[in-house]
């Protein structure tokens, strides 16, 4: 066990300290960070888990245009160290009911100008997350960031590219929608563009960066990181493509990714204060049962509880696409929902073209009649792409915006998904921020498409039921390379992209994919509804396909809870297998799936479901069938077919 001193800060700055200096640990005393000011002035930190180095010395700092914050610094205060508490709720995630307890202590430097820097420390027992603030008066723009994290030669990486702004369909990139590379040396990384898993044409080659989370495992301590706090002040993050030597550091937006005419970096001339940076760290059992995500991000708006109201939701375009957008079939996909005891149906693009805003308040009303809630696409585009969908500039001014969303909110629809955002700048950043509100105050639900990762702001924002931000289902109908990779790929995202935030991935097909032939077995396909979350899961399957599964397949998917109480990490390893527990109420849904091309068998301990007796639906044999038999708790032996999956219930 390492006791990080804050103490030793004051060594290194030449000044007096006390052998008894306070120590800034977990509150289990198993994590600790060590932050120094070297002869020269750079501020360095570092983290140890049980006493062993996990991010070895790293740099801190960062750069406005008036003040330089990236070497030359002298400790000027220590806070106390103190301990942070809070508990919240969340409708959309992992767990309901959240509990947080962290040290935290506040360091504060000045460079050579005698400007001040605060850097915030807080340590709990799932990780460590830092943060700066510049708070003296006077106008204050954003230059760059030393953050940093490097990594031991033996630490291995697991990284989502970012692709090059302004290209791909449209120009709609970047939207966080590429694949996972897997199992990276950490030291090697800075190699972006030339393995194997990045062909000549992509987008992607080289890479413009990497997405948060980036998981890493060094030694058998498993590591997320990511950041969270953004209110619309501030760009979001990434990390750089080039890692020398493992060291990893935090990388900017490109030029592209702006509102029309609007900042690319934060600027303000009130207190700059940076998004958490979060190093989640542990366990893998630890990581993928820790909610940082949403522990770090601000405390919820207000929203009218009885409005909030996560769910299911059918959706044509997934597999019909856009000659489905029309009354008749939307008015059939509202009474597929209502067979399946579901509680929205999604209507996409071109609704206002092809049904008219007179006929989708009908279909809204017929809705209602049946309990079904409409949610309507919109396209969120100004300059910033070449899309043509529809409704498209209707939500770009705060006027714009609140009228339309009054028009829908009376229109008696539920909800709105809106699309093809440019990207992490600081106006675009603002632009989430202020739809999220001004959608808020009209009582509607939120899913962001075409989109950044959500960055906790599912917790700050209750009515963002979830984000796309990532390669979901809808490329694997496209062609047959992304179909192919689709079971490594699912394998991934419970311990990525779905790992803190909400993702609408659109799961599940269990008849045919037009023009493709699909590589999972329809029990793959059957546990992505329990592992992974959404606030709304918008599920792809059409009535067709859905007549084609046993009674006790559909009964399960009519009975889905809407929102879990407590998740358990089985077992699984990042894009070969997830075994994930979810708890609603008293029931527990156990979900698994296998990426790998063989059969896997796994000793899983369901002890935690106690005395209870479940039922089990997986793969029988051929590619289509399904089995159902008893499970009981305890120590199981489960085998999962090759790209194969399954749900046990205990009730």
């Amino acid at each position: 066990m390492t006791r990080i001193q804050i103490g030793s800060l004051m060594l290194a700055a030449g000044l007096c300290t006390q052998a008894g200096a306070a120590a800034l640990t977990s509150p289990d005393r198993r994590i600790g960070v060590d932050v120094r000011v070297d002869a020269a002035g750079a501020l360095t930190y570092q983290v140890a888990r049980d006493g062993r180095p996990v991010i070895l010395s790293s740099p801190l700092g960062l750069r406005l245009e008036n003040a330089d914050f990236a070497g030359k610094l002298a400790l000027a205060a220590t806070s106390p160290v103190t301990a942070v508490r809070d508990s919240y709720e969340m409708a959309v995630g992992k767990r309901r009911q959240i509990s947080y307890a962290a040290n935290e202590q506040v360091v504060t430097l000045r460079n050579s100008a005698g400007q001040a820097l605060e850097v915030t420390f807080r340590v709990s027992n799932d990780g460590v997350a830092f943060r700066y603030a510049v708070r003296a008066p006077g106008p204050k723009r954003f230059v760059s960031e030393a953050t940093g994290f490097a990594f031991g030669g033996a630490a291995q990486a697991w990284l989502q590219p970012v692709s090059v702004a302004r290209t791909g369909w449209k120009n709609t990139n970047p939207s966080y929608e590429e694949h996972y590379r897997r199992e990276l040396p950490a030291a090697a990384a800075d190699a972006a563009g030339q393995d194997s898993h990045c062909p000549k044409d992509s987008t992607t080659c080289p890479a413009a960066g990497y997405v948060f989370p980036a998981l890493f495992r060094t030694g058998d301590t498993w590591v997320a990181l990511t950041e969270a706090g953004l209110d619309g002040s501030f760009h979001a993050s990434r990390l750089q493509p080039r890692a020398p030597g493992g060291t990893f550091r935090i990388g900017l937006p490109m030029a592209p990714e702006v509102f029309t005419d609007g900042a690319l970096l934060a600027a303000t001339t009130k207190e700059l204060v940076t998004p958490w940076r979060i190093i989640a760290l542990g366990s893998l059992a630890t990581l993928m049962e820790s909610t940082l995500g949403t522990d770090l991000a601000a405390p919820a708006v207000a929203f009218d509880k009885a409005r909030l109201q996560p769910g299911h939701a059918s959706w044509s375009w997934a597999l019909l696409k856009d000659d489905a957008t029309v009354f008749d079939v939307q008015k059939r996909f509202i009474d597929y929902a209502a067979d399946m005891r579901w509680d929205y149906t999604l209507v996409d693009a071109d609704w206002d073209r092809k049904i008219g805003y007179d006929r989708m308040r009908a279909l809204a009303a017929y809705g209602a009649t049946r309990g079904i809630g409409l949610l309507a696409w919109y396209n969120s585009s100004g300059a910033w792409n070449g899309t043509e969908y529809s409704p498209k500039g209707a939500l770009l001014t705060p006027a714009q915006r609140r009228r339309e969303f009054a028009r829908l909110a009376g229109m008696g629809v539920k909800g709105v998904k809106i699309d093809f955002f440019a990207g992490d700048g600081q106006s675009m950043i603002a632009y989430y921020v202020d739809i999220l509100n001004d959608a808020a105050a009209a009582g509607l639900l939120v899913n962001f498409h075409g989109a950044t990762l959500p960055r906790g702001w599912a917790r700050t924002w209750p009515n963002l039921m979830t984000a796309e931000a990532v390669r979901g289902l809808e490329f694997t109908t496209f062609t047959q390379a992304d179909q192919d990779a689709a079971p490594r790929h699912a394998a991934m995202l419970p311990f990525t992209r779905n790992l803190f935030d909400p993702m609408d991935y659109t799961p599940m097909v269990f008849g045919d994919i037009p023009k493709i032939r699909r590589v999972t077995r329809n029990g793959f396909e059957l546990a992505q509804s329990v592992l992974f979350l959404s606030g709304i899961q918008h599920f792809a399957e059409t009535p067709e396909g859905m007549a084609t599964v046993p009674p006790y397949v559909k009964a399960l998917l009519q009975d889905l809870p809407r929102s879990w109480d407590d998740v358990k990490f089985v077992d699984g390893y990042p894009g070969r297998h997830a075994v994930i527990a979810r708890r609603a109420g008293n029931a527990w849904y156990v979900a698994g799936i296998n990426a790998d091309d063989a059969d896997k068998t796994l000793q899983l301990d369901l002890s935690f479901v106690g005395t209870k007796t479940g039922q089990l639906i997986g793969d029988g044999d051929g590619e289509r069938a399904f089995v159902q038999e008893t499970i009981n708790g305890g120590q199981r032996q489960v085998t999962i077919k090759a790209h194969g999956g399954f749900v046990a219930v205990f009730k």
